[in-house]
């Protein structure tokens, strides 16, 4: 038995490393009395983070409480792995923090089902991220264990990652191939794996506490719990790629960007990465620049350059100028220079064995909850199909997307008790539109497509906090008329401008922290204290998906579901059955929100994601 003795929050703790038979049979005394106690906190340590990638091991699997830690050399294979096998499958509380990714892990190398572990776990990072769902940039402590630990266990709770990378360099691994190649042995990684549980085991109570002390219901925390249950068990699945179309694409987009990047050089910008060079290049042309960086320098990012080239966010022609041809360029180029590096080339570099990628669907990677997805797949514009053909459903199947009909507007009436929205929504039938709604409303009947269009950009305004330059830039229209639709917006539904000061008041009250609908703390700044529109809006969106997730997984469609993008679910489903499949998807996302209507439609598409988007296959 290798032993290494340590101190945490000035109290004796020990890592202990089995070696024989003889000192597994010590872990499993071990194991039998700490079970007993309570729950076991649980860890793995790997060769990376891409489980899903053919090269992929388990190294090892740790177990711990408040003062043992037991690392178990899975990699060792026979004794070792069957006694980490048995105990997790025998663990009745689980301690894991980011618990997905080792569901993940011990499901891919020790044939362990995360339904097997997801019930009996308790997530340490969904704790905290309850407690405090801010990232260190915007003033929290984030999510991350040795942050967390020195904030609520010990201010000393070491962070060996600095010390293990010294021992990288000292057996000629860099960062990328030390976690392989490592002596298993080795004790600063010992203690590297060993601290990690010991630290969870500690930081659960702390954190379930505070949990308490906030007033945070324990069915919200049963339901993030159930929403990452959802997640991972897509991410396990992953996303068929069609790589006959991706390895061309990469080499088409290559071409395409330098042929931009030829026109931008034309007008005097050799590096369209260069903000610098693109500022010059446009105020040459004459063009006003305003917006400033931090640092002073002027602006010249997507939301300035994509009104100049005459583009709404969705890269769609707004018509309210001649489009800038350096603005135009730049922004091609770069779209065609990340679309090929970003996504077909990655496509084709994170393939597992079956021709899959397994995107990361984090479930809290907002402020307000909303969930993410790697590989930049939640950041595709909504008119793009270039990227999305890329993506297949299962042979035999069809794609199905099924989207909320304005959530964001019927959230927005649902939560501010706003009477002539609600009217609409409930009396409006299957095709209502809620802005041109609005502009019949404030411009009766002499409303036009462009007033639609106004209106539109004052009604996201509110939901996502845009003020009058920002709706103008988007729009296209002057902010003069701008600043007179939302003032009209006002008159016509003045339960929302009382609503935000009604809940910025609350937060005020609060220490500046505002209470979603669903019980989440949404802490505010207090030069954006305006922001709580967008933070009430957005965190209701999200739960009312993680509902919509929930019934679905209840009515036994799970195994169809892809992706959760914005507030679409992405699925495929059996060609024969897939017209059935599609009216269960909007039965589930179909719900009454404080009596507005939450309504969702689906549409069945061909073989390929795209299809959804205008791809012919």
């Amino acid at each position: 038995m290798i032993t290494y003795r340590h101190q945490l929050a000035g109290e004796p703790v020990t890592v202990h490393v089995p070696e024989t038979t003889e000192d597994l049979g010590e872990f499993w005394t071990w194991f039998y009395r700490a079970r007993a106690r309570g729950p076991i906190a649980v860890d793995t340590e790997t060769t990376g983070l891409d489980v899903f990638s053919p090269s992929f091991r388990l190294r090892t699997v740790q177990f711990g409480d408040k003062r043992d830690a037991w690392v178990i050399l899975y990699e060792r294979g026979g004794s070792h792995s069957t006694y980490a096998r048995d105990a997790l499958l025998r663990s009745r509380e689980i301690l894991i923090h980011n618990a997905a990714y080792d569901w993940l892990v011990l499901g891919q190398c020790a044939g362990i089902p995360l339904e097997e572990l997801a019930p009996h776990t308790t997530d340490t990072r969904i704790l905290a991220a309850l407690c405090d769902p801010r990232q260190p940039q915007e003033g929290g402590i984030g999510t991350a264990l040795k942050p967390l630990a020195a904030r609520w266990v010990d201010p000393a709770a070491p962070d060996t990652q600095g010390g293990l990378t010294a021992v990288f360099r000292s057996l000629g691994l860099t960062k990328e191939t030390g976690w392989a190649g490592i002596p298993l042995t080795n004790p600063t990684y010992a203690l590297y794996a060993g601290l990690d549980v010991l630290l969870t085991a500690r930081l659960a109570p702390v954190l379930q506490r505070e949990l308490a002390r906030l007033g945070v219901r324990e069915e919200l925390v049963t339901y993030e719990h159930q929403i990452a249950e959802l997640c991972a068990v897509m991410q396990r699945r992953g996303l068929l790629v069609d790589q006959d179309y991706a390895a061309p694409l990469a080499r088409r987009l290559a071409e395409e960007a330098a042929e931009h990047s030829a026109i931008a050089a034309r007008y005097g910008v050799s590096a369209v990465g260069s903000p610098a060079q693109v500022a010059e290049a446009l105020q040459g042309m004459g063009e006003t620049l305003t917006e400033r960086t931090d640092s002073g320098a002027l602006k010249v990012d997507k939301a300035v350059l994509l009104p100049l080239a005459d583009l709404d966010r969705d890269w769609q022609r707004i018509g309210a100028r001649t489009p800038n041809p350096v603005a135009h360029a730049v922004l091609h180029a770069k779209r065609a220079n990340k679309w090929g590096t970003s996504y077909a080339e990655r496509f084709m570099s994170k393939l597992d064995a079956a021709g899959r990628i397994h995107p990361v669907i984090s479930p809290l990677a907002a402020r307000t909850g909303r969930m993410s997805v790697t590989d930049g797949l939640h950041q595709l514009p909504s008119s793009d199909h270039v990227i999305r053909r890329a993506i297949l459903a299962e042979p035999g199947h069809l794609m199905i997307s099924t989207d909320f009909q304005a959530i964001e507007m019927r959230v927005l009436a649902a939560l501010a008790d706003v009477k002539a929205m609600k009217s609409g929504f409930i009396n409006g039938g299957d095709a209502f539109d809620i802005h041109a709604y609005t502009a019949h409303l404030i411009k009766g009947d002499a409303a036009t497509p462009k007033d639609r269009k106004v209106f539109k950009g004052a009604g996201f305004g509110k939901v996502y906090g845009g003020g009058v330059a920002t709706i103008a830039r988007q729009t296209g229209a002057p902010e003069s008329e701008i600043a007179q639709a939302v003032a009209a917006y006002d008159r016509a539904f003045p339960e929302i401008k009382r609503a935000s000061s009604r809940w910025q008041r609350q937060a005020f009250q609060n220490g500046m922290v505002f209470i979603s609908a669903t019980g989440r703390r949404l802490p505010l700044d207090r030069d954006r204290t305006y922001a709580v529109v967008n933070y009430a809006c957005q965190s209701a969106a999200r739960d009312v998906l993680g509902m919509a997730m929930l019934n679905i997984q209840s009515a036994g469609l799970l195994d169809y579901c892809r992706l959760p993008i914005h507030d679409e679910l992405l699925a495929s489903a059996p060609a024969g059955e897939a017209e059935e499949i599609a009216r269960e998807f909007e039965r589930c996302m179909t719900f009454p929100l404080y009596g507005v209507p939450i309504v969702a439609g689906a549409e069945i598409g061909g073989r390929s994601w795209g299809s959804l988007y205008g791809a012919d296959y």
